[in-house]
């Protein structure tokens, strides 16, 4: 099974979706990770009323587990209302990437999680929506 999981980490890495910058987006964020240098930036477009994201993408570098699970997180949040990507926590990314992962790669597997919730949070209070 760890196969399978390791195929489908490879393929989003070298094969990454809803990768590259978004025009108009309505949140680009940006983080690093400054132990092992992974960078991922997001960009998010929200519909019209703010509730769910019309479309996402990511760019950046860094390791397979960082890039990998970024872009099958997108994968799982575009068209999403908003309040399903709140609830999102570290397991689900876990259970995305599907391999057991060291204390420091659970970080990599985090990041884009980290970048994506952190964006729509300060978007959240930058506009005063609850």
């Amino acid at each position: 099974m760890e196969d399978l999981y390791r195929d489908n980490l490879l393929d989003h890495y070298e094969n990454p979706r809803h990768h590259g910058g978004l025009e108009n987006a309505t949140i680009s964020h940006e983080e690093s990770n400054p132990l092992c240098g992974d960078r991922i930036r997001v960009d998010i477009k929200l519909s019209s009323d703010g509730t769910q994201i019309e479309d996402v993408s990511f760019s950046g570098d860094g390791c397979i587990i960082s890039q990998a699970s970024a872009s099958m997180l997108m994968e799982e949040v575009a068209g999403k209302p908003i309040t399903d990507i709140q609830k999102l926590e570290r397991q689900d990314v876990l259970d995305m990437v599907g391999v057991q992962l060291t204390a420091a790669r659970v970080k990599c597997a985090m990041l884009g999680l980290k970048v994506l919730k952190t964006g729509l949070y300060q978007y959240m209070v930058d506009h005063h929506h609850s």
